[in-house]
């Protein structure tokens, strides 16, 4: 149900239960929260602005909890041979299932481009070379060789459903490492959807939100272009990208949090997983001493090989 805003500070909400009228203290970043008298679920009806706008779309979760842990735990123990084992070993904990905030962007994208394309063909040269008797002998061989071209035009296309992160929690790149969402599944917020759940507000500024997409959409260009040139390979590709009827679109995307404590002196781990697909994904703590002995193996092993050769040779 929704709490019509109350007393406030810069970094807290009080407002008033609906169903048992107990007063409960909201953070300001989050729009939703239950009541830990009664259960209820209240959302903060905040009057929209411009860096905290109402949501236009939601993604709701498919991934429960029990098999978000499963992921999770099963992700940890399995990590790569180089993590810490005191990591592998640890315990995740669930930090809270959550409706990020995020922008959802799409734009119009006019590119002048110019690059060198090279088209491959094959020639048969004679060379002279010593045979097993020690003979000199003349024979032939296919080349590959490559001829370039200079080319230079315009491309246009549509980009859309990009996705930048809008919390100061979770970055960018630990967003996109859980992406991507079937966004076929969006849906036209209401307030119904968020019920009983915790749902963030924004933390990052529409306009920080709207560059980072923009660079982002750029660069999803410059990866098509480089699909897009013809021939068998290119060089010294540039190209200028104008954005046009760009779109912005407040977001919420379902995502279990996790927190993994594998040491006292380090700070925990966050892992993420993608409530509507169960991806997971999160920054593996590295062992020094791992690192270490695999590199003096590689380098015993290469001593070894070289010895064995020069053996060989004498």
């Amino acid at each position: 149900m929704a709490t019509d805003l109350a007393n406030s500070t810069s970094d807290q909400l009080e407002i008033s239960c609906q169903s048992c009228g107990a007063k409960l203290v909201l953070e300001s970043h989050l729009r939703s929260t239950l009541c830990p008298y009664c259960a209820s679920p209240s959302i903060v009806s905040r009057p929209p602005s411009a860096n905290r706008p109402s949501p236009t779309f939601l993604v709701g979760f498919v991934v429960d909890h029990e098999h978000a842990t499963k992921a999770v735990k099963n992700w940890v123990a399995g990590s790569h041979m180089f993590a810490r084992s005191d990591f592998k070993a640890a315990v995740p904990e669930l930090t809270r299932g959550v409706y990020l905030p995020a922008y959802l962007y799409g734009a119009v994208a006019n590119t002048r481009y110019s690059a060198s394309i090279g088209e491959n063909y094959t020639e048969t040269e004679t060379y002279t070379t010593t045979d097993s008797k020690g003979k000199r002998v003349t024979r032939t061989r296919t080349v590959t060789k490559t001829e370039w071209r200079p080319l230079a035009g315009n491309h246009c296309c549509y980009v859309v459903d990009v996705i930048v992160s809008a919390s100061k929690g979770v970055t960018n790149a630990a967003l996109e490492a859980v992406e991507p969402f079937d966004l076929r599944a969006l849906r036209r917020y209401a307030d119904s959807f968020i019920s009983g759940w915790l749902a963030e507000e924004p933390s990052r500024t529409q306009d920080d939100c709207f560059q980072m997409a923009h660079d982002e959409t750029v660069a999803k260009v410059g990866a098509m272009l480089k699909n897009f040139m013809p021939g068998d390979s290119h060089s010294n590709l540039q190209y200028q990208t104008d954005l046009s009827h760009e779109v912005i679109d407040l977001v919420l995307l379902p995502i279990w949090t996790y927190a993994v404590r594998y040491a006292e002196d380090r700070p925990p781990v966050q892992i993420l997983v993608n409530g509507q697909t169960g991806r997971v994904a999160g920054k593996v703590p590295v062992s020094a001493a791992k690192v270490t002995f695999a590199v003096v193996g590689v380098l015993l092993l290469i001593g070894i090989l070289v010895l064995l050769f020069m053996a060989a040779q004498g």
